[in-house]
Order: structure tokens, then sequence, then C-alpha cells
């Protein structure tokens, strides 16, 4: 059965949960959140980059 509180749709259904399949998600979630990081600080590095270069044309 689903039902939706708001924009959060609740699954009420029986699951086998365990303290390994917790373990698995918190993996899965922190090598995501590594993931996230690391494309963040590439992103930062390209504006820097791009900042400079338009630096460099502004005084041309």
């Amino acid at each position: 059965m689903v039902s939706t509180t708001g924009d959060v749709d609740i699954v009420e259904e029986e699951t086998h949960f365990s303290s390994a399949s917790a373990q698995v998600l918190i993996s899965e979630i922190m090598v995501s959140n590594r993931d996230l990081e690391k494309m963040k600080q590439n992103i930062n590095d390209v504006q820097k980059r791009l900042s400079n270069i338009i630096d460099v044309i502004g005084k041309i």
C-alpha cells in the first residue's frame, strides 16, 4: 500500500531490513558523497580557470 503525505510517499510493506543492508546503504551514501565532492571541486577548478582566462582577455 502506498499513501502520500505532502510530497513524501510512504510505502507500507513488510521488509527484511537488517544491519548488513543498512551498512551497504551507508557505504553507497559515502561513496556517492565522495564522488559529489570530487565533482564540486572539479567545477570550482574550471570556474577559476575560466575566471583567469577572462581576466587575461580583459587585459588584452
